[in-house]
């Protein structure tokens, strides 16, 4: 009979670590390129809910935008949010779809459905002063009233409202 715990440790280990978000040593000037991502702002979105800027070391930008259709489009309705997440602070911050919910001005929050906007906002790490742009959709046909970003599971939430 194989054991099989230390294995499977390793792999649960492996696989939870990215969730973490970055680790200590990692803030080189090349390590957050944000290639797969787009670096031009979201124009006339309005800004994050935060006191003031530079205080925060995440800046989040939101605009309505169109839907279009991606790879894993079901045919379903889904509804897309252009974001634009610039770092502000003295550390990297990992950006991904799936650190991403709309809220409709019902109040219903509506998880990132992934890859089904060919525009979707890629999964990259950004070096202070870095930004990234992309679509974060939902499925279903709503008003999308705010955004919300969290750098990875323990970072703390960042709003914006969606103009």
């Amino acid at each position: 009979m194989k054991k099989t715990g230390p294995a499977l440790l390793a792999v649960l280990t492996v696989l939870a670590l990215p969730a973490c978000g970055p680790t200590v040593g990692q803030n080189s000037p090349d390590s957050g390129s944000g290639k797969g991502a787009s670096s031009a702002p979201a124009q006339n979105g309005p800004r994050s809910e935060q006191p003031k800027e530079g205080d925060t070391p995440v800046d989040l930008f939101a605009r309505k935008t169109a839907f279009t259709p991606g790879v894993l489009h079901d045919d379903g309705d889904y509804t897309s949010v252009l974001v634009t997440v610039s770092n502000n602070g003295d550390k990297e911050i990992s950006v991904n779809p799936l650190y991403f919910s709309l809220t409709d001005t019902a109040g219903t929050k509506h998880t990132a459905a992934l890859a089904v906007d060919k525009n979707q906002i890629g999964t990259v790490k950004l070096a202070p002063g870095e930004k990234a742009s992309g679509t974060i959709t939902g499925k279903g046909d709503f008003t999308a009233r705010y955004v919300t970003y969290t750098d990875g599971i323990l970072g703390d939430p960042v709003r914006a409202t969606v103009g």
